[in-house]
């Protein structure tokens, strides 16, 4: 589940529980691809913030009014892990766009590992949303793992680009500014842990040619124990502390879905997203005039109770203590979802939809 459930960067929550660019809109055509239960999915690429973003988008009434929900992603997905969001959103009357975040399938992917910080992403974001607006409303945004970390940001820096946001399993941490994170993660985790070991540029990734990109997904997309997940060299997946990932597919996955993310890392690689998390520390630093400040958007939080970030040191204490009401002071209601892991939107669809329309609702 992965990479996506431990990229729930939670690890930030672990730690505090320790202690207007208007953008240059050429696009290339757009194309309509068909695929199952994504019919009149339009695909086209835009030039934002200097890259060229490969973007989705599933059409509401099409009456040219329609409100934009903007759907950002997390680790290791793509636009695709939104498509049921997309599809049943769209049928309400939602302009429903979904784009690959840089270094990701069909986006461009910088080379430079200071690329991919904080900055960089809300940037891009920024430039879409202008794009797709004409840079003078709000759009409602989801995120989920990194892309609700990038939410998050989206949300300090330009509140007034966002209406409204449902986030999804990782909580907005605070910044702390007495940890560096990398050297706080390695002396209470180990250099085992799944985020140090991302660290150094091209070891995880040669690893992960070693093994397939087809098991490296799939092991991540099914992986479902609520506790930190570590990649020892040589053994990853492989530790009973890990739990092992299972053997078949969960009802939610297909192989035809798998196919669909197999296809778009083998042809991109692992590189950009992973500089992410080479740039975990850098944010850190970036983001120092961000120390104290709060989310100022109506906010809805969704998470499974089986989810690595939801069991990890502090996070529940921060809900229920009543510390994420006072940093998202918006915040209309959190939800957990029992028996649910760390893809809970496309585990649970439907109930993950309800939820994203009902919250929209006010706001329209």
């Amino acid at each position: 589940m992965f990479l996506c459930a431990y990229l729930n960067h939670f690890f930030y929550r672990f730690l505090h529980f320790l202690g207007k660019q208007q953008p240059d809109q050429t696009n290339k055509p757009t194309t309509t691809v068909n695929m199952s239960g994504l019919d009149g999915v339009e695909h086209k690429t835009l030039k934002v913030n200097g890259i060229n973003m490969h973007v989705a988008e599933l059409p509401g009434s099409g009456s040219g009014g329609d409100p934009i929900i903007l759907f950002i992603h997390g680790f290791p997905e793509l636009w695709y892990t939104w498509r049921h969001q997309m599809t049943a959103l769209s049928s309400l009357g939602y302009r429903t766009i979904a784009p690959d975040l840089r270094g990701y399938g069909d986006t461009d992917a910088p080379e430079k590992v200071e690329d991919y910080t904080y900055f960089n992403m809300v940037g891009d974001l920024v430039a879409l949303i202008d794009a797709v607006t004409g840079g003078d409303e709000p759009v409602f945004v989801v995120g989920h793992d990194w892309g609700a970390m990038i939410a998050w940001q989206l949300c300090m820096y330009r509140p007034e680009k966002v209406k409204a946001l449902v986030n999804m399993s990782v909580l907005f941490s605070p910044r702390n500014p007495d940890r560096v994170p990398i050297p706080t993660l390695r002396r209470f985790l180990g250099d085992d842990y799944y985020i140090c070991r991302f660290q150094k540029a091209g070891e995880i990734e040669a690893e992960f040619e070693t093994l397939g990109t087809e098991k490296v997904l799939k092991d991540f997309l099914t992986y479902k124990t609520p506790g930190p997940l570590y990649l020892a060299k040589g053994k990853l997946f492989k530790s009973s502390e890990n739990g092992g990932a299972s053997s078949a597919l969960p009802p939610w996955l297909t192989q035809e879905d798998l196919d669909y993310y197999v296809t778009k890392y083998e042809n991109k690689g692992f590189t950009g997203p992973i500089n992410y998390y080479r740039n975990i520390d850098r944010n850190w630093e970036l983001t120092a005039p961000w120390t104290g400040a709060k989310i100022g958007v109506p906010v809805k939080f969704i998470v499974g109770d089986q989810d690595l970030t939801y069991n990890s040191p502090g996070a529940k204490e921060y809900i229920s203590s009543g510390g994420f009401k006072k940093d998202v002071p918006l915040l209309d209601e959190t939800v957990v979802l029992k028996g649910v892991g760390h893809f809970l939107h496309e585990e649970k669809p439907e109930e993950i939809n309800q939820h994203i329309h009902s919250f929209f609702q006010k706001f329209l």
